[in-house]
């Protein structure tokens, strides 16, 4: 489990300071809710953890498959209202390398659709009615065409 230490300093105008073992950042309430806006919002954080889960979860999952993956990267935004409820869609675009089968490019798709139940964050956000959906692309790919 995480340990994590907090330092604020200030009123709502203030910023705060997060150290666990591998991160560091700064915090604050953001301007639209009258604070300093100088650091992340918790919004923020809690999409950044949906999204790291469900990104090395699709990693495990493909490095099992064995998949020639050239490339990974990942969009994720959040959306919320009064009306509605949270709502956080991870777009995660993967590169299979451009002999890839038909086989391999299924289970990239599928491998897609899995992570997501397999995300330990996510499906805590999911019981406490957060929406999180997947729109994922798989393409191919030479490792010549990859921009780094």
């Amino acid at each position: 489990m995480a340990n994590l230490k907090i330092f604020w300093s200030g009123d709502t105008k203030g910023k705060g300071t997060l150290k666990a073992e591998n991160l560091e950042t700064n915090f604050a309430i953001p301007e639209y809710f009258n604070g300093s806006g100088e650091g992340t919002d918790p919004k923020e954080l809690l999409v950044s953890s949906a999204a790291t889960c469900y990104l090395t979860t699709l990693v495990a999952m493909l490095e099992i498959r064995k998949l020639p993956i050239v490339g990974l990267t990942m969009d994720s935004n959040a959306t919320s209202s009064k009306e509605e409820a949270l709502k956080i869609t991870h777009h995660p675009h993967l590169n299979l390398s451009a002999d890839a089968t038909e086989d391999q490019i299924q289970s990239a798709n599928r491998a897609i659709v899995a992570a997501d139940k397999g995300c330990a964050v996510g499906n805590m956000l999911k019981k406490a009615d957060v929406q999180i959906d997947v729109e994922g692309k798989v393409t191919l790919l030479s490792k010549e065409n990859v921009v780094s």
